[in-house]
């Protein structure tokens, strides 16, 4: 390629086919930009990521599992190839140009036709950088414009040393907008990222490409790292002189376990930075218009886990003491027990007709919310389709305004 300066151009995919072959960590850094674009994302890959299979089975994209075919870039107006075949790559490479469709490799840039900015956004604004093969200059310059037009000085932060040691931080409940301002300065800052899937996702498009994502996406009652993995991979990435953010959803002591993180990771000496997040027990609820307390209503609420059932050994919840309470119960991680959770709470003496709100995927673009009351909450998941992350407010806050 002739080194001239590339044309930027802003693509307006709404509806329009991408090809994306290849279901690794580079598909899953750049998925969420596509979706968020509105685009029909077509990805072919034999195997992907716990994160790009929810994105798959949430219906968000389509996905194939395979390998690559000849004829699969036809009806594509954009491709982004990020296999480790360098084979395949150059192949459905060729059939790109052959087409005349404008495609990115993650593995070569100059065998490339178009390259993926260093993008971010801040007060409304999509910044996209591109200083030709210095993806870090890119990076950094689209930081300077973001925390600029975010301060509103458009002048470059400081550039302040790091050393090796974790961070656990909140992400708070899925909108990247959510999550704290220390929180989002220490993700720019690290090495490596550990990442689960309730986290904000779109942030780690924002991130440069040297940076190492790790995916230990938690899908309910599915594949995922062992929380053991996870702490041995969060002491191994800072023994070899990391800076390594844990990125967790919501706040990492809510239902996080971010304190057997933080517990496993002083045991070896590893110097642990926790910032809070904004928990999805109360902002959820929020985004739909719910308050969780409100003058005259309710003057406490209650956050519950509800990944056991009621009558499961394990479980710590005094479901009768709860059921006594006359303020707003919250549940998290209650979708599929919440049958026996309401049985339990009307056993125990709450109405049936409590006003119950359902949030599935709240302060994201596919929050919706389902209203129900306890006798009928069950019945109304099966109907709607509801599937984790969700929740569940019990209260008669749910019909205040």
């Amino acid at each position: 390629m002739p080194e001239n300066p590339a044309y930027p151009l802003g693509l307006r995919l709404t509806g329009r086919r991408v090809l994306v072959l290849g279901g690794g960590t580079v598909a899953q850094r750049r998925l969420p930009a596509l979706l968020a674009a509105g685009a029909d994302v077509l990805l072919v890959a034999p195997a992907v990521t716990p994160s790009v299979q929810a994105m798959a089975d949430a219906g968000e994209l389509a996905w194939e599992a395979r390998g690559y075919r000849p004829g699969d870039v036809e009806g594509a107006w954009y491709v982004l190839i990020a296999t480790d075949d360098p084979r395949v790559n150059a192949a459905a490479s060729a059939e790109a140009e052959e087409r005349r469709v404008w495609c990115v490799r993650s593995d070569d840039a100059g065998a490339a036709t178009a390259w993926t900015p260093a993008t971010g956004r801040g007060d409304g604004v999509t910044v996209a950088v591109l200083t030709g093969r210095d993806p870090r200059r890119s990076a950094a310059v689209r930081d300077a414009v973001v925390e600029g037009l975010r301060d509103g000085t458009l002048t470059a932060p400081r550039h302040r040393g790091r050393t090796p040691g974790v961070a656990l931080v909140g992400g708070g409940p899925g909108d990247p907008d959510l999550i704290t301002v220390r929180g989002r300065r220490l993700l720019a800052e690290a090495d490596v990222v550990i990442a689960d899937r309730l986290g904000p996702r779109d942030l780690l498009d924002e991130l440069p490409p040297h940076v190492e994502v790790i995916d230990a996406a938690k899908i309910p009652y599915g594949r995922g790292m062992a929380q053991q993995a996870i702490n041995e991979a969060l002491v191994a990435h800072a023994r070899a002189g990391k800076f390594v953010v844990r990125l967790k959803g919501g706040d990492p002591f809510v239902f996080g376990r971010g304190k057997e993180e933080a517990e496993a990771l002083a045991a070896a000496g590893i110097p642990v930075t926790v910032v809070p997040g904004v928990t999805s027990a109360i902002s959820v609820p929020s985004a739909v218009g719910v308050p969780v307390t409100h003058r005259g209503v309710a003057h406490e609420f209650t956050v519950v886990s509800g990944h056991v059932a009621p009558d499961d050994p394990r479980s710590l919840v005094d479901w009768a003491a709860l059921a006594a309470l006359r303020g707003t119960l919250v549940l998290l991680m209650a979708v599929e027990h919440m049958p026996d959770i309401a049985e339990a709470l009307i056993r125990h003496g709450r109405p049936a007709a409590t006003p119950v709100a359902v949030v599935q995927e709240g302060t994201t673009a596919a929050q919706r919310r389902v209203d129900a009351t306890l006798g009928t909450v069950a019945s109304r998941i099966a109907e709607e389709g509801v599937r984790p992350p969700a929740v569940v407010v019990v209260g008669d806050v749910v019909t205040v305004g």
